[in-house]
């Protein structure tokens, strides 16, 4: 469960609510966006944890003769990123969201975002010995801005975002984004009069795979 439920449920737990706005309980849960607020009640409604009424604004909690759960992490879905030529438009608009349990995902921050992978040149990727396959989701550490050589980086290319393997060429002074294929792709070269241009969004920290049926 995403951190800003568990503390929802906790206010709920501690207080009577009653008439409370989407800021004020921001407020208390440590959350400054009340559209942020919202979907985490919405979930929470969803989960038939808690009832939220909407017209008066009194969040309780229900119920349901059972534990809660606690190991369900919400990311948020920030659109997709190609694994070839940097053909998916960058945009900072969360699409939609994933639900992954605190399992399957090390090191849990808020700066973790999800994409969806396009293409098949990272197919023979290693990230914690998963490969990148067209449909998969990889989750993305936005805190990490400076890479290391061999690091798996979504960058950005004129306004794209694509998922490549990182290296820094020191003694030609240039970045080259390499593809890990079953297909030959020629790498992406960022020279240094580029560089300005160029935009790491975070590492690469795991792969959530399609499912096959």
């Amino acid at each position: 469960m995403h951190p800003i439920q568990v503390k929802i449920l906790n206010v709920c737990r501690a207080d009577n609510l009653g008439p409370l706005t989407l800021r004020k309980l921001g407020e208390l849960v440590g959350e400054s966006l009340p559209q942020k607020v919202l979907h985490h009640l919405v979930q929470l409604e969803n989960k038939g944890l808690i009832f939220y009424d909407r017209k008066n604004k009194l969040v309780r909690l229900v119920d349901t003769g059972r534990a809660l759960p606690s190991s369900l992490l919400t990311i948020p879905i920030m659109g997709s990123a190609n694994c070839g030529e940097a053909l998916a438009l960058a945009e900072d608009r969360v699409e939609g969201y994933i639900q992954v349990s605190s399992g399957l995902l090390n090191n849990y921050n808020e700066g973790i975002f999800a994409l969806k992978a396009s293409g098949d040149s990272m197919n023979k990727a290693s990230v914690d010995n998963k490969n990148i396959e067209d449909g998969d989701y990889v989750l993305v550490d936005s805190r990490y801005k400076v890479p290391r050589n061999n690091d798996y980086v979504v960058s950005i290319i004129n306004g794209m975002a694509n998922i490549k393997k990182y290296y820094e060429d020191k003694e030609n002074e240039q970045i080259v984004l390499l593809s890990e294929s079953t297909k030959d792709y020629p790498p992406i070269f960022i020279g240094s009069d580029e560089i300005d241009n160029y935009l790491i969004c975070g590492r690469v920290m795991q792969v959530i795979k399609k499912p096959t049926f």
